[in-house]
């Protein structure tokens, strides 16, 4: 169970050499402005725009921004709000590269160990979901015409204790082989992408695309942002899950390819965990699959994923 947060957020200044009078004149804009959200009437919300009231002037004082940089900072919001729409999502982008999704997700995601099995870790959700993804069935394929290496993915869902999960709705998808989304082409395709439930013994199966590294859309602020510091916009090989049940924690997650050098470089909004990453064994040409697929003279990855979910209040 998830504690109340305890507010941390700093009083004063971490700049030195700022003569006292100076100081003085600082505090007292940030305790007005603190004091102005005194009668917000949900307690939730007081707490959060107090502090951040308090760490924003913090930053402030800190770096002693200047005025050139905070108009820099809005033209920057600015064109990230213009970039952004119903199919891209700027401002997760920045949340990721600045590992604030990582960190949130870790914050409502503690790791439960409080039964037979570890809980699955989550990690970031991404800005490339949608809400109507088609229904496969057990043994279908996700990747709708989208080019890739076909991979089986299978696997079972339990709870903590050990016990299969019936039904729960597993929501997959994936960049194609060149490293996009079917929402990031104008056709209107759906691609790389499905849902499915498990059987009456929690397990799951379907066939995906053997995921490959890829940047993050990098032609925008964000893009920018990473380029001016010398960071790579590239991703770690990975296949996003959703998972959901009832009575049981939502999980959002990846998982990783064993072998990925960028593993070891870093991805780009800092989601590996070890965890997660699996190996995706090669087939070859004329290997028998699964479910009797014909692939014909293609090669082919298989790889497993058993998920365990924690109790929905943990």
């Amino acid at each position: 169970m998830n504690n109340a947060p305890t507010d941390t957020t700093p009083t004063g200044t971490a700049a030195t050499g700022i003569p006292p009078e100076q100081a003085r004149v600082e505090q007292d804009l940030v305790d007005t402005v603190v004091a102005s959200f005194d009668n917000t009437v949900d307690p939730r919300l007081k707490q959060l725009l107090q502090s951040l009231t308090r760490h924003l002037h913090a930053f402030i004082r800190e770096v002693r921004l200047t005025e050139t940089e905070w108009n820099q900072a809005i033209e920057f919001l600015t064109a990230a709000g213009h970039i952004t729409d119903d199919k891209r999502q700027e401002f997760i982008l920045l949340s990721d590269v600045l590992g604030a999704s990582m960190q949130t997700i870790a914050v409502n995601n503690e790791a439960y160990t409080g039964g037979a099995a570890a809980a699955t870790e989550a990690t970031v959700f991404g800005p490339f979901f949608t809400e109507d993804a088609p229904e496969i069935p057990h043994g279908g394929d996700i990747a709708g015409g989208a080019h890739g290496q076909p991979c089986w993915v299978e696997g079972t869902v339990t709870d903590t204790d050990g016990n299969p999960v019936p039904g729960a709705r597993i929501e997959v998808w994936e960049a194609d082989d060149d490293g996009f989304y079917d929402v990031q082409y104008t056709d209107g395709r759906v691609a790389g992408r499905a849902h499915l439930y498990t059987d009456e013994n929690g397990k799951y199966a379907f066939w995906g695309l053997t995921p490959t590294p890829y940047p993050i859309p990098h032609d925008g602020p964000v893009g920018k942002m990473l380029e001016a510091s010398g960071r790579s916009p590239v991703r770690a090989a990975h296949l996003h899950f959703m998972v959901t049940a009832e009575n049981l924690r939502t999980l959002v997650t990846h998982i990783f390819v064993d072998g990925d050098p960028q593993i070891g470089t870093g991805d780009s909004v800092f989601g590996v965990k070890d965890s997660l990453i699996k190996k995706f064994e090669h087939q070859e040409p004329g290997t028998p699959t699964p479910n009797g697929r014909d692939l014909g003279n293609q090669t082919w990855a298989r790889t497993r994923f058993d998920i365990v979910l924690a109790p929905k209040d943990a």
